[in-house]
C-alpha cells in the first residue's frame, strides 16, 4: 500500500507544469531530476512569499537594508540574486554590480563609489560583489597595491560598523564551489552563446590563480571580529540548494511578520 502511495504522489507531481518542465529540462528524460526540480520550484514559491512580506515590513518601517553577494567565479551570485527579488516589487530594491573604478574613483577614498548606491528608507539594495573586491578579487589580481589592500582590510570593519550604527541592516552571503564545479561551469558558459558575455579575462585566471584566491578568502573571514558582521557561507555546488538556502537565511536576518496577508 506505501509503495503504491508513493507511486502515485510521484506521478501527481510529474504530471504538473513544473513536472513536466522538469522532465523535458534536458535531452534524456530523467525522473529523479525532474522531481528535484519539482521540490526546489515548490520550495521556492513559498519562500518568495515570504520575501515578499518580509519586503512589505521593511517598506512599512523605513528599513534599509543592504545585502552583498561575495564568491569565486561562476559560484552563482548572480542566479541567487534574480530568485530572490523576481517576486518581490521592483520600485523597492535595486542591483548593484559595479564596473571597475574609473580615474577619478581611484582618487577617492576607496568606500566611497559604493556610499553613493547605499538604500534610501524603505529599500534593499543587493550587492553582486561589493566593497570586497578588495579583499579578494583585487590583490589575486595585481589590482591594488599591498599598501591599499592593508589599508581596506584595517578600514573594513569600522566601516560596516558605522554602517550598521547609522540603522541600515547589512546581510554577508559568500556563495562557495569547489574547483571542478567552477572549471565545468566555465566550460558551460563558454559553450553558451546567449552567456559567453559573462566570461572575463578575471575569469579566464580564476582556475590557475585558484590557492591565491583561496589564500585571501581565508584571510578575509579571519579578519572578521567577533562583534563583526558575520559571514553566511553558502556551499553552491549546487545552484538550486545555494538559492533555497540564501533565501532561508536573508529571510532569517530580517524580522518581519510571517503571518501576515500579501
Amino acid at each position: 500500500m506505501e509503495d503504491s502511495l508513493e507511486e502515485k504522489q510521484v506521478i501527481d507531481k510529474l504530471n504538473t507544469k513544473i513536472g513536466i518542465k522538469g522532465l523535458l529540462a534536458k535531452d534524456s528524460i530523467n525522473v529523479e531530476r525532474a522531481l528535484r526540480i519539482y521540490d526546489y520550484e515548490k520550495k521556492l514559491k513559498k519562500l518568495q512569499v515570504q520575501l515578499i512580506k518580509m519586503q512589505a515590513s521593511i517598506i512599512e518601517k523605513n528599513e534599509r537594508v543592504i545585502v552583498i553577494f561575495e564568491g569565486r567565479d561562476a559560484a552563482g551570485k548572480g542566479g541567487a540574486i534574480r530568485r530572490l527579488t523576481e517576486r518581490i516589487n521592483p520600485r523597492h530594491f535595486r542591483i548593484i554590480a559595479l564596473r571597475k573604478p574609473s580615474e577619478e574613483e581611484r582618487s577617492q577614498w576607496y568606500f566611497q563609489r559604493y556610499i553613493t548606491k547605499f538604500p534610501k528608507a524603505g529599500e534593499i539594495v543587493f550587492f553582486d560583489r561589493s566593497w570586497y573586491n578588495r579583499a579578494v578579487v583585487e590583490p589575486v589580481n595585481g589590482f591594488c597595491t599591498e599598501e591599499e589592500y592593508d589599508i581596506f582590510m584595517s578600514q573594513v570593519n569600522d566601516f560596516e560598523k558605522m554602517i550598521t550604527q547609522s540603522g541600515i541592516k547589512l546581510v554577508k552571503i559568500y556563495m562557495s564551489i569547489n574547483k571542478k564545479e567552477q572549471s565545468k561551469r566555465f566550460e558551460d558558459l563558454k559553450k553558451n552563446p546567449l552567456k559567453q558575455w559573462k566570461m572575463t579575462s578575471v575569469d579566464e585566471s580564476a582556475q590557475e590563480l585558484w590557492d591565491e584566491y583561496t589564500l585571501y578568502k581565508t584571510k578575509m573571514f579571519d579578519n572578521t571580529p567577533e562583534s563583526g558582521i558575520p559571514w553566511k557561507i553558502i556551499m553552491a555546488d549546487r545552484k538550486t540548494s545555494a538559492r533555497i538556502n540564501s533565501i532561508k537565511y536573508l529571510l532569517s536576518k530580517i524580522p518581519y511578520d510571517k503571518n501576515r496577508e500579501v
